[in-house]
């Protein structure tokens, strides 16, 4: 990996952009930092800001920017159920005008130029486990549908880019990602767990719990998103990154439930709409393309979680 890159990263301050600006910086590059605070937390990159090669500006993507660098990682776009259906106009947004002015900025300065995508814009899928190929099941009009639409109109610029103005993209669709530096209160399944269990309080469960998910711990993600970013070749993707490894509802709520100690109830609520049903990435082109498999098992990496949510609560 060639060092000394000038490297923006939108969404920078958010869970998953935080822990790659960490990474980025480790391997000797200059990283700049952007984000609204809407739904990233200063705190996530606060032990980045004494550090001469790191950057932070507050900064909506909707608005133009003018910066030279090398590469480019968007992940400036709410990713909790909770934050983007409370603004789901700035989500969409985030995703149409962010990825118009970002890939703007790559033409102008012929920029690499990575997309992360999401494993909604399969929606509640028929075919399962996912494969890049499948185009998804989304209901366009639905309460999810600013950040599933949002992201799939994202993904139709980027290659139409490509396509027109010969812009070098990565398109990589990100499935459940878990980890320190998760907000406590994002509404997604392991924070929610974690929360209720150290709490005592009643676990919640939506449904009876028999929908599937698979979860990836935020270090491997970091790894295969980097990985992509510095492929030789011109592949774009799409690219399913995520741990094949799925498991269900309430099986995850019992496992939370016993690594903390709790003495939790679970009860059950009524499915929300356009909850999906299944979820499961296909891995076999990150596996084949980038050499890369998820490491950290679903016990370590909730055991990491835990202790940072006990730590900072």
């Amino acid at each position: 990996m060639k060092k000394n890159k000038k490297i923006l990263v939108p969404g920078g301050a958010g869970f998953i952009g935080s822990h790659l600006c960490e990474k980025l910086l480790n391997f000797g590059n200059k990283v700049y930092c952007v984000d609204n605070l809407l739904t990233g937390k200063k705190r996530n990159i606060s032990h980045l800001i004494k550090n001469y090669n790191f950057k932070f500006i507050k900064k909506d993507v909707n608005k133009k920017i003018i910066l030279k660098v090398d590469e480019i990682y968007n992940l400036a776009c709410p990713a909790s159920p909770v934050k983007y259906q409370k603004n789901p106009i700035e989500t969409i947004k985030a995703s149409v005008l962010g990825s118009l002015n970002l890939l703007d900025l790559a033409k102008k300065y012929n920029a690499k130029i990575l997309q992360a995508s999401t494993s909604e814009i399969y929606g509640d899928p028929k075919e399962h486990p996912q494969k890049e190929t499948y185009h998804g099941n989304v209901n366009p009009i639905g309460f999810r549908s600013c950040y599933d639409e949002g992201k799939r109109c994202a993904e139709t610029l980027f290659f139409d880019y490509h396509r027109e103005k010969k812009v070098k993209i990565k398109v990589a669709r990100i499935f459940n990602t878990y980890g320190p530096k998760m907000d406590f209160l994002d509404g997604r399944v392991v924070s929610n767990f974690i929360m209720q269990c150290l709490k005592n309080k009643n676990i919640t469960i939506y449904g009876k719990g028999l929908q599937t998910r698979s979860f990836c711990y935020i270090d491997d993600i970091v790894e295969a998103l980097i990985k992509f970013m510095n492929l030789k070749n011109n592949f774009t993707g799409p690219l399913n990154l995520g741990n094949p490894y799925e498991v269900n509802i309430y099986e995850i709520a019992k496992k939370i439930k016993k690594l903390t100690n709790s003495k939790s109830k679970l009860i059950f609520k009524k499915l929300p709409e356009d909850d999906p049903i299944k979820r499961k990435p296909d891995i076999s082109l990150a596996k084949k393309t980038l050499k890369w498999v998820p490491k950290i098992t679903l016990n370590k990496g909730l055991l990491e979680t835990i202790k940072y949510f006990q730590k900072n609560i």
